[in-house]
This record gives C-alpha cells, sequence and structure tokens, in this order.
C-alpha cells in the first residue's frame, strides 16, 4: 500500500486547478461500452479508480488509451467475458457495469462490488429498476446475475423508494436502449448525473429531466460517438481544496469549477467567516482568522453532499466552539474521528450519528490510516495543519480519488512525497 508523508506546517499559496470529477469519471467509462463507435474523454483525472476502470474494459476486449488527461475506449470489439474480480471488488462504481452491460447485451454477471468502507451499501434500488425493465436479477455467492435475454428490455416506470445516484444511473445506462419509454421518479438530481446525461444524448439518446427528480427516457437503437466528451470539474475535489486553503493557507485560487454545484459547501464556509470571492469559474480563499462553530447537516443534492463532511472536519477543528456534523447519508462515515484524535483532534462520534467538532489549535504529526478516500483527505489536510511529519498510510485510497495529488499540494507550498506506487501509471 502507498504511504503519503506529509511535513507539516508550510502555508499553502497560489492556484490550483481542479480536475474532472471522480464521480462521474467512474459512470462515464462504463457508459462507454454503450456506443456502437470509439469514444473520447478530456479533463479526465489521473486517479486509481480510471486505471482499475481500464482493466476491467480490456477483460471485455475494450481497448483504452489514457495520457494527458485525455481517455480514449474503442468498444466496437466488446465480447462477454467474466470481469476481473480484483478490480471490481477494489471500487464501488463498478456497478455501474450492471446497467452497462445490460443495456448492451441484456444481461450482466458482475461480482457485487467494493470500494470504500462506509458500511453496507445496498443495490436493491437498483434491482427494483433492471427488474421493473424486465430484467431478471439473483444473487449467488456475492455474484450477481441480471438477464432480460428472453423478452428484451421494456420500457417501464420506476419510483425510487430512496433517493440514490447510483441507482439512477444504472437504470439510465439500462434503458437508454430499451424498447419504449422509462420514467424514473424521485430520481437523484446531482451535477454528475447530468454529465452522464450530456454525453449519452451528444450519442443520440432521448433523455430528458436530468438534474430534475423525474426522468424520461425514450429507448433508441444505437448511439453513436460524434465529439470529445468533456467531463465536469470535480466539485468534491475542489471543496477539499477550499477546506485546505480556508484551514492553511495565505491566499488560495482554486480555478475549474462551476460554483453553483458548490453553494450548499459554500454557503457553510461564509457561515463560519471564511472569507471567499466567488467569480464565473475559480473561487479564492482568503486567508482565515476567527473561525465560528457550525451545525452540518448532509443530504442529496443541492444539499451538503456526503463527500465533503470529512475534508471539511479539519476546518472545523479551527473553530471557536463546539461544530456537529449528522451524515444522513453515510452515517458509518467516522473512519477519520479516531486518526484525527491521534492526531489531538477534539472529536468524537458518541452519539450514533452525529460527530462532534471542538476547538483543536494544535495538531501534531504522527502516524495514520486512510481508511477510505475522503477520510484520508481529511488527514491529508490535517497533516498539512500539523507539526512534525504525519505518514499517511493505506493511502491507494486517496489516490483512487484525488488528481496528482501531490504535484498540486508541492505547488502550493506544502511539503508532500508519495511512496510506495509508480505515479506516472499509478501501480504498486
Amino acid at each position: 500500500m502507498a504511504k503519503i508523508i506529509v511535513q507539516g506546517g508550510h502555508r499553502l499559496r497560489g492556484e490550483v486547478t481542479i480536475g474532472g470529477a471522480k464521480n462521474s469519471t467512474v459512470a462515464l467509462i462504463p457508459a462507454a461500452i454503450l456506443a456502437d463507435t470509439p469514444v473520447k474523454f478530456d479533463t479526465v483525472p489521473q486517479i486509481l479508480d480510471v486505471k482499475n476502470l481500464q482493466l476491467i474494459l480490456q477483460a471485455m476486449n475494450v481497448s483504452s488509451t489514457f495520457e494527458n488527461g485525455e481517455l480514449t475506449i474503442d468498444p466496437t470489439h466488446i465480447t462477454e467475458s467474466d470481469l476481473p474480480s480484483g478490480a471490481i471488488k477494489s471500487l464501488r462504481a463498478s456497478y455501474y457495469f450492471m446497467g452497462a452491460l445490460l443495456g448492451r447485451f441484456g444481461r450482466a454477471t458482475v461480482t457485487f462490488p467494493g470500494g470504500d468502507n462506509l458500511g453496507r451499501r445496498p443495490i436493491d434500488q437498483h434491482i427494483k429498476g433492471f427488474e421493473a425493465l424486465g430484467a431478471t436479477v439473483t444473487e449467488v455467492n456475492d455474484i450477481i446475475h441480471i438477464d432480460a435475454t428472453s423478452h428484451g428490455l421494456i420500457g417501464a416506470r420506476v419510483a425510487l423508494d430512496t433517493v440514490s445516484v447510483g441507482a439512477t444511473i444504472n437504470i439510465i445506462l439500462a434503458a437508454v436502449r430499451a424498447k419504449g419509454q422509462t420514467i424514473i421518479e424521485n430520481a437523484a438530481r446531482e451535477p454528475e448525473i447530468i454529465d452522464i446525461v450530456t454525453f449519452l444524448n451528444n450519442m443520440g439518446a432521448s433523455i430528458r429531466g436530468a438534474g430534475t427528480d423525474t426522468i424520461r427516457i425514450a429507448g433508441v437503437p444505437s448511439l453513436k460517438a460524434r465529439n470529445t466528451h468533456t467531463v465536469i470539474p470535480d466539485r468534491i475535489e475542489a471543496g477539499t481544496y477550499m477546506s485546505m486553503a480556508a484551514a492553511f493557507g495565505d491566499g488560495v485560487t482554486i480555478k475549474n469549477v462551476i460554483p453553483e454545484h458548490l453553494e450548499s459547501y459554500t454557503s457553510k464556509l461564509i457561515e463560519m467567516g471564511v472569507n471567499l470571492d466567488i467569480g464565473e469559474d475559480a473561487i479564492h480563499v482568503y486567508k482565515s482568522d476567527e473561525l465560528k462553530p457550525v451545525a452540518i447537516k448532509t443530504m442529496p443534492y443541492p444539499g451538503f453532499a456526503t463527500d465533503l463532511q470529512q475534508p471539511i472536519t479539519p476546518l472545523l477543528l479551527l473553530a471557536k466552539g463546539e461544530s456537529t456534523i449528522v451524515d444522513t447519508i453515510y452515517p458509518k462515515r467516522v473512519k477519520h474521528i479516531a486518526e484525527l484524535r491521534r492526531m489531538g483532534g477534539d472529536i468524537d462520534s458518541a452519539v450514533p450519528g452525529q460527530i462532534k467538532i471542538n476547538q483543536s489549535p494544535r495538531l501534531l504529526g504522527t502516524s495514520v490510516q486512510a481508511a477510505e478516500i475522503r477520510a484520508g483527505a481529511a488527514l491529508v489536510i490535517a497533516a498539512i495543519m500539523a507539526e512534525g511529519e504525519t505518514v499517511i498510510n493505506d493511502a491507494d485510497h486517496i489516490l483512487r480519488g484525488y488528481d496528482r495529488i501531490q504535484e498540486k499540494l508541492s505547488h502550493l507550498g506544502a511539503d508532500v512525497t508519495i511512496e510506495g506506487i509508480d505515479l506516472i501509471n499509478l501501480m504498486p
């Protein structure tokens, strides 16, 4: 496993450019196998998840090349085959191959996906959607079999019981080439869903309502790429750098952002007393002085993103008073708490479902473990704030979701090194 080693105490200044959205990219790559032509993406983040998805594509005889942020995928010679369980189990978003393979072949066999250790994240809403479209779903020994070859996929009305980004996208992927019209009610509204739909519509799909709670899909027989799709900026990466800049910066500009995607987050920073200059596609974070405590409750978009509750936590350690976080999406997203306590943070989750953070002006470097992507991001921020050296073990999790993190942090003035991985090819 990789290690990130941070020498704390180096204040940040300058500018950082945000990469393409990880949460879009991991759905766009499976979606590409629905095309009858080669597909090109640009501003693709250089992260481990992309490499793992390329391994899955390779197992299906789908060639891909990734260089300088441009990813080309050629699914024209795709074959049905067993997918590599190692790559499937390493990232949660591999479940998008269920919908994509179902849409392409009318059937799919996929190992139960892995990814972050956030507690079991059920896929019952995905299955509900597939069954509504006419597929039969069975699960044996963590292997999911989905089959609609007897009658084909037929458009249907799917009312999701809970708002789910993954289920919304998977149903779209399965329905885009189905016969007739599919209507998804109580659909998720995240910007990444709009990004996926834009990509599919540019290939000839007929999908309306992305960004609202009702999405209508009229099935089409074929999808053909006509241009390069630019992945939207990563709002979670942007929020992470904003937290870092507010906590230990002397003026940092975050470029290539869509401020509208971050409104619930920036409103909390402003409530804390962080001084921001929000432009059309950039946000400047001024040096922060006195910060006030806040109460945060994660919600589906456009609410406060669950992926940002951990990255904002180190900043809350500087606020004068007690802040609280309630994560309604993943209440078990607390793997960072014990590690921050090891560094001197006054933080606990003694009350189930609630995280309490009190002012902790002095953090000390030590050896910590990144249990998952966003917990790891919180530890990187805390390490930059801390006195002395922090060694973040299991840093592969961080590299799964943060584009060229060492390069970007070093450019801002942080002292960061990574050991145990080839950063050029992102291989151990």
